[in-house]
C-alpha cells in the first residue's frame, strides 16, 4: 500500500508532506520536534494533525500486517485462490479482512461441524444446487441415513444439511457486509429498565434512537447503565429487510429445495448472523463514541494544562476536610514549601476562631497573595471560612477553588514521597493544590492524565487508547511551553521531546552534582543523552542564565547561526535581545540567503522579538474571588461570572462560586445552532451566565448564556 497517498487522500493534504512525515517518524523524530522544527517538510501542520497522521499510519501498517497474516493462514490450508487474494487486497478495514477469513477460521464444535462429521456436506451442496428442480429435500435425505455415523432418520439428515447451509450463509463475507450495512442504517438502539428502581439512568428506561444517528454520549451512558445492571439494551430491526438481502443471494426459487434454503437462511440470520452483527455494531458505535470522548477529553485537558500560571506570588493551599481537619500549606513564588498546619474550621466556634488566627498569622507572616482551595469534601465550608477571614483582615489576598482531582493519587505516589519526604499524604495534597494555582502545567504533569477529571465516561474508555492520547496531549503542552532546564522537575522533563525517564534522572543528578546548567550545550555532558536526544530536546529546554541569550528562546541550536546573522543585520547585540524590535524586511529573500525555510525564519524572528516568552501569559488570567455565595442565595434571573470547568457533548459545567457547578445545556450556550459546545467554550473560559433554575434537593443548577 502507498501509505503516503492513502493518508494524503484521507486528510486532504499534500502527498509529499505526508511522505516527509512518515520518513521523519521512521527516523526516530518525535512529533513535537517535527511540528516545531521541520515545518518546511510538512507545510506547518500542528502537533495534533501530525499525531493523527501518525495514528493513521500505524492503523494502515497493522491492517497490512493482518492482511498478510490472513493470506498466509488461508494458504497454509491450501485454500487460497486468486479471488480470495484479490478480495484481501481490496479490503479497506479490519472487519472486511476478518469477514474474508471467517470461513477458514478454526471453529469450535458447532451444529454444522457435527453435521459435516456425519457426512452431510454433500446433501447440503445438493439442496443448494437443485433449487430449481422439483426434488423433495426429505426424500433426498433418506440416502444419508447411517446409524454408524449417528444419522438415524431422514429428518436428522435434512436438519444437519440445513445447519451446514446456515453456517455457509453466515460465513459469506458479502452477506455479512450487506446485513451490517442494513442493520446500521435501519436498526434502533433500545434500552429498558432491568430493575424496578429509580436511578441516574431513568431517562433510558424507555429509550430508543436510530443507531446511525444516536449521540456518542448516549451510547456511553446506555453502555454504563447496562454494565451496572440497570438497563437491558438491544438493537431492534424489522428482520424482513436483512432477510431479503440474504435470500436474494441464496434463494433461487420457491421449489421445495428453495424453501429449505430459505428456512436455512432464516435460521442463519436469527441464530448466527444477527447476534454477531449486533455485537459488532454495538462495538463499532462504542469505539466511535470512545474515540470522540477521548478527543474531547484531550481538548479539555489541553486547555486545563495551558491555563495561565499565577506567577511571582506566595500561595496557601487548603485541602478541606471534616473529621481530619483542613490541611494548610504555604509555598513561595517558586513552589517551595514554607510552612504547614492543620486547622479545624468546622469543629465548633472555638476551633473556628483558633483556625482563623492560624490562617491570619500565615497570611501576614509570609505575605500571602493567593489562596487555592480544593473542591472536595468540606470545600464549601472552607471557602466561606476563608472569605470571612479575608474580610475580617481587610486583606488584599484573593482565593480560587481549584479541582483537586488526582491530588490524593499524587500524594500517595512514589514521586510525591521523593519530592516531599518530610510531609504526610494530606499535607502533600495541600502543597499540590497551592502549586496547581501557581503553575497548572508543572503540577498537573505529575498526575496520571485520566485522573484529572475533565472528560466524560473516562473509566469506560479503552484504557490503552486513552492513556496514549492523553500522554500525547501532555507532551504537546509541555513542549509548546518549554521547560527551564535548571528548575524543571523530573516529571516535567519526562514529557520533553526525546527525553527518556532514565535521561531525565541523569539531568537532575547532573544538576545536583555540578550545579545549574550554564548553557544548552552542557546537556551533551549528561550521561546517555546522545546527539539524537540532544537534537530532539534542545529547542524545548530553556537556560535563563546562559551566557548565550538564544539558550533562553525557542530557537533551536541548529538555527543559532541564522539567528545571529539576523541580529547582526538588525544591529542588535545579544544583550539587547527583547529590548529592540527585530525587523527583517523580505522574508523570502532572507530565508534563501540564510539557507532556512520561511516558516523557520518567521519562528526565529518571533523568538528574537520576545525571548523567554510564555505563551500562557497571553491568555486571560484565572478568576480569583474574595466573597462567597450559597446555593440558597441563587435566584432565577441572576447574572453571574463563572469559570468553565468541563466541556462535554451535551453542554458545559461552570463554576459560579457556590461549590456546585451549574450546567449550561448545549441549547443554552448561544443563540445560533452549534454541533458541539467546544465550538464556543473552552475549559478555563471566564463567562457570564444567567440562572435558569435551582434544584436544592438534587443540587442541580441550570444556567444559560443566551442574550448575555
Amino acid at each position: 500500500m502507498n501509505y503516503a497517498k492513502a493518508i494524503a487522500e484521507a486528510f486532504s493534504v499534500k502527498e509529499e508532506y505526508v511522505a516527509n512525515i512518515i520518513t521523519l517518524l521512521d527516523e526516530g523524530n518525535t512529533i513535537p520536534f517535527i511540528a516545531r522544527y521541520r515545518k518546511e517538510m510538512h507545510g506547518t501542520m500542528d502537533d495534533q494533525k501530525i499525531r493523527e497522521i501518525s495514528d493513521k499510519l500505524t492503523y494502515l501498517r497493522n491492517l497490512d500486517a493482518r492482511r498478510e497474516e490472513v493470506r498466509n493462514l488461508i494458504a497454509q490450508q491450501e485454500k487460497l485462490t486468486e479471488e480470495i487474494s484479490a478480495s484481501l487486497d481490496k479490503a479497506a478495514t479490519l472487519a472486511e479482512i476478518e469477514d474474508i477469513y471467517r470461513p477458514f477460521r478454526p471453529k469450535r464444535k458447532t451444529r454444522a461441524s457435527v453435521a459435516k462429521a456425519k457426512g452431510l456436506q454433500p446433501l447440503a451442496d445438493e439442496i443448494l444446487m437443485k433449487q430449481k428442480s422439483n426434488l423433495i429435500p426429505l426424500e433426498m435425505a433418506e440416502k444419508y441415513i447411517d446409524e454408524e455415523k449417528g444419522v438415524e432418520t431422514a429428518e436428522e439428515a435434512l436438519q444437519g444439511a440445513l445447519d451446514i447451509i446456515a453456517e455457509t450463509v453466515s460465513d459469506n463475507a458479502e452477506v455479512r457486509r450487506r446485513v451490517r450495512n442494513i442493520v446500521f442504517r435501519n436498526a434502533l438502539l433500545s434500552s429498558a429498565a432491568a430493575k424496578d428502581e429509580s436511578s441516574v439512568y431513568d431517562m433510558y428506561y424507555e429509550f430508543s434512537q436510530p443507531v446511525c444517528k444516536i449521540a456518542d454520549h448516549r451510547v456511553l451512558a446506555v453502555n454504563r447503565g447496562e454494565k451496572e445492571g440497570f438497563l437491558k439494551v438491544s438493537l431492534d430491526i424489522d428482520g424482513a429487510l436483512p432477510l431479503n438481502a440474504i435470500n436474494n443471494l441464496y434463494v433461487q426459487s420457491n421449489t421445495p429445495c428453495g424453501e429449505a434454503v430459505k428456512a436455512a437462511c432464516e435460521d442463519s440470520y436469527g441464530r448466527l448472523i444477527f447476534p454477531s452483527i449486533e455485537r459488532e455494531i454495538r462495538s463499532d458505535i462504542t469505539d466511535t463514541a470512545s474515540t470522540a470522548a477521548i478527543k474531547l477529553f484531550g481538548v479539555n485537558l489541553r486547555q486545563l494544562l495551558l491555563q495561565p500560571p499565577v506567577k511571582g506570588k506566595v500561595a496557601i493551599g487548603l485541602d478541606p476536610g471534616y473529621r481530619t481537619g483542613c490541611k494548610l500549606a504555604v509555598v513561595d513564588a517558586t513552589g517551595k514549601v514554607l510552612d504547614t498546619s492543620v486547622i479545624y474550621p468546622t469543629h465548633g466556634e472555638a476551633q473556628a476562631a483558633r483556625s482563623r488566627q492560624v490562617l491570619k498569622s500565615m497570611i501576614t507572616r509570609y505575605g500571602v497573595e493567593i489562596i487555592a482551595i480544593g473542591n472536595g469534601t468540606a470545600s464549601k465550608e472552607t471557602e466561606m471560612f476563608t472569605a470571612e477571614t479575608l474580610k475580617e483582615m481587610n486583606s488584599k489576598a484573593a482565593y480560587m477553588v481549584v479541582s483537586e482531582a488526582g491530588a490524593s493519587v499524587y500524594s500517595a505516589s512514589k514521586l510525591a514521597a521523593q519530592e516531599m519526604p518530610d510531609f504526610d499524604l494530606t499535607l502533600r495534597s495541600a502543597v499540590s493544590i497551592a502549586r496547581r494555582l501557581q503553575d497548572p502545567l508543572a503540577e498537573l504533569v505529575k498526575i496520571e492524565p485520566k485522573a484529572i477529571g475533565v472528560g466524560q465516561y473516562q473509566h469506560d474508555m479503552p484504557q490503552k487508547q486513552l492513556e496514549e492520547a492523553l500522554d500525547g496531549v501532555v507532551e504537546e503542552c509541555v513542549n509548546s511551553v518549554g521547560a527551564d532546564l535548571n528548575t524543571a522537575s523530573p516529571s516535567l522533563l519526562s514529557h520533553i521531546s526525546g527525553l527518556s525517564s532514565a535521561v531525565c534522572k541523569n539531568i537532575v543528578a547532573y544538576r545536583e552534582e555540578n550545579g545549574s546548567f550554564s548553557s544548552r550545550a552542557e546537556l551533551k555532558k549528561v550521561p546517555k543523552l546522545g546527539p539524537k536526544a540532544f537534537e530532539q530536546c534542545a529547542g524545548f529546554l530553556r537556560v535563563p542564565g546562559s551566557r548565550n541569550p538564544l539558550d533562553n528562546t525557542g530557537v533551536h541550536p541548529e538555527s543559532y547561526a541564522a539567528a545571529n546573522e539576523i541580529l547582526k543585520r538588525c544591529g542588535i547585540s545579544p544583550k539587547e535581545l527583547g529590548k529592540v524590535p527585530v525587523s527583517v524586511g523580505n522574508l523570502e529573500e532572507l530565508a534563501a540567503e540564510l539557507g532556512v525555510g520561511v516558516p523557520t525564519l518567521q519562528d526565529i524572528v518571533k523568538e528574537l522579538s520576545k525571548p523567554g516568552r510564555d505563551m500562557r501569559d497571553e491568555l486571560p488570567p484565572p478568576m480569583l474571588r474574595t466573597d462567597v455565595l450559597d446555593m440558597k442565595d441563587l435566584k432565577e434571573g441572576m447574572v453571574l461570572k463563572g469559570t468553565v470547568r468541563n466541556v462535554i457533548d451535551f453542554g458545559a459545567f461552570v463554576d459560579i462560586g457556590v461549590h456546585q457547578d451549574g450546567l449550561v445545556h448545549i441549547s443554552q450556550i448561544c443563540d445560533k445552532y452549534i454541533k458541539h459546545p467546544s465550538e464556543v467554550l473552552s475549559v478555563g473560559d471566564i463567562v457570564n451566565v444567567k440562572i435558569l433554575g435551582v434544584d436544592l434537593n438534587k443540587k442541580r443548577i441550570s444556567l444559560t448564556m443566551k442574550g448575555l
